[in-house]
């Protein structure tokens, strides 16, 4: 038993400690807190007053790999190695020259797409420019990575150089498809002599400046070291100036993207741009008797982000070689940036991440469709809203006097007038009076609500006792009951003023075929 005992507890004690262990390394490891909220559910039905209804939740697309979705151009296009084929020498030790570059040898051309494709492999894959013969002229190269789409960066931008990393580099950023350019970092070996700017690194950075474009010499060490290949521009870091060590206060830099646009903007793009500017030398004079070990060479680019859809969709999809959002919340276009058509009954607007963790949703809501010259005389079909849980649009064949029809699962009501005849030539007369600006559940001017119910707040009809359903459509009582029920309770309120409008209408309808010609039918 003594065994046994001890044996049961050290179990105990070895549980805590492995739970304690594990809890902390969740916490060091993970990049995204149970705070952050996903937004990756754009909507969800929720059961109210008798009836499915849609809930709506601010929304977006899963980050990841950009760089799969990305068209690459150099500047100059003929920059790159291997035409006329070339021998390379290393940085390191300037007489070991038996790197061989052929543009026409597939195991020996380094052509951009290589900066793109899966590392892991052995040798390691690269893009690699030609070697500096011009000297002293520039050797200079713009990589140019656009996306035809806007997109938002989520995490840091990482370029692996092959060759040393240069000693002079501009990563920039256009917002309107590579038509202007605006600089997100500098990096030298030397930015006052290079770019008149003092050196900084981003964690001097406040939350007052985390906009601010500074230049770095953490990151232009000519020498290429087993560690020291990357070039890093440090989104997260900028993040943390908002939301604190290990982005633990993410509710702050949400609060902080909502409403300041030029917050948004600066993590937002459509086109990267590298400009690399000068190779590494590895001293501060160029051996001009041995040009070919001063070169670029990259092996892996990587742009974590997402399309910006401005909270409006939760997938972008990737069609015959171009991004789009799937829209939601009656919303359009490349970066669901509109309303759809017949949406407008508010301005659009973007989505917000508050209040955390689902947001809202800001939907584009429908307004009826103004009445023009043909609305009053159609040939159409009477159709009868009968809400029945599942808002189900219904065909009637009798007379359809007060019909409304089906938007986005809501009942939105229009006058149509439907005359029986027989055959083909029945003819259908169909008024429609846009008479509210938005869409709504109820209301008692075009009497949606039946069986004698009132519209409250345009949102629910009041039903009279023994009727139910979202229109007072179902009845809850039976036989002659209902009748009497309804008649006793009608005959203790009169008629408002506005629902004898309908009526009025109808009663014009004989003049108005008369006017047309019409036959009686």
């Amino acid at each position: 038993n003594f065994n046994s005992n001890f044996i049961s507890i050290y179990l105990f004690i070895y549980l805590i400690i492995w739970q304690a262990l594990w809890v902390s390394w969740c916490h060091a490891t993970q990049h995204y807190p149970a705070s952050w909220g996903h937004y990756d559910v754009c909507k969800s039905q929720v059961y109210a007053e008798d009836r499915l209804a849609w809930h709506y939740m601010a929304c977006q697309p899963e980050a990841t790999d950009m760089t799969k979705y990305l068209t690459v151009s150099l500047d100059p296009p003929n920059i790159t190695c291997g035409d006329p084929p070339e021998m390379y020498c290393a940085l390191e030790n300037p007489y070991m020259c038996n790197n061989e570059c052929d543009a026409d040898t597939e195991e020996l051309a380094h052509p951009p797409e290589l900066m793109f494709d899966s590392e892991g492999r052995n040798p390691t894959t690269f893009w690699q420019s030609t070697s500096w013969k011009k000297y002293p002229r520039p050797l200079q190269v713009n990589i140019t990575l656009s996306w035809n789409k806007t997109i938002e960066l989520t995490d840091d931008i990482v370029l692996t150089f092959e060759s040393g990393r240069p000693e002079q580099l501009v990563l920039e950023k256009s917002l309107d498809y590579g038509r202007t350019w605006q600089p997100y970092q500098f990096y030298a070996s030397d930015c006052l002599d290079v770019f008149t700017m003092e050196p900084k690194a981003v964690h001097q950075l406040t939350p007052s400046t985390m906009l601010e474009i500074i230049c770095t010499e953490a990151y232009s060490t000519g020498y290429v070291w087993k560690y020291d290949k990357t070039v890093r521009f440090e989104i997260k870091d900028r993040f943390a100036l908002l939301a604190g060590p290990r982005l633990h206060n993410m509710a702050s830099l949400y609060g902080q993207l909502d409403t300041t646009k030029d917050l948004r903007d600066f993590f937002t793009l459509t086109d990267l741009r590298i400009r690399l500017l000068r190779p590494a030398t590895g001293a501060t004079m160029v051996d001009e008797n041995n040009l070919s070990r001063y070169f670029y060479a990259i092996s892996d680019i990587k742009v974590q982000g997402r399309c910006k859809c401005n909270l409006h969709a939760n997938s972008c999809v990737f069609d015959k070689g171009k991004l789009g959002c799937e829209c939601e919340h009656n919303t359009t276009g490349p970066d669901c940036a509109r309303c759809k058509r017949h949406y407008q009954g508010r301005a659009w607007s973007m989505g917000s991440y508050l209040p955390i963790p689902k947001g809202t949703a800001n939907i584009c809501e429908y307004i009826l469709p103004s009445p023009s010259r043909h609305d009053s005389w159609e040939s159409i079909d009477c159709s009868c809203c009968v809400p029945c849980g599942k808002n189900r649009c219904l065909r009637s064949k009798e007379l359809c006097v007060f019909g409304t029809f089906v938007i986005n699962k809501m009942c939105v009501g229009l006058i149509n007038a439907l005359f029986p005849g027989r055959g083909r030539k029945a003819m259908r007369v169909h008024l429609s009076f846009s008479l509210l600006p938005t869409a709504r559940v109820c209301d008692n001017v075009l009497l949606r609500c039946q069986n004698g119910g009132v519209c409250h707040h345009h949102q629910r009809c009041q039903c009279l006792a023994g009727f139910g359903g979202v229109l007072c459509e179902t009845a809850q009582c039976q036989g002659d009951s209902c009748e009497d029920l309804q008649s006793s309770q009608l005959s203790l309120r009169p008629l408002p003023v506005a629902q004898t409008l309908p009526l009025t209408l109808l009663s014009l309808i004989p003049s108005l075929l008369a006017t047309r010609g019409l036959t009686s039918l």
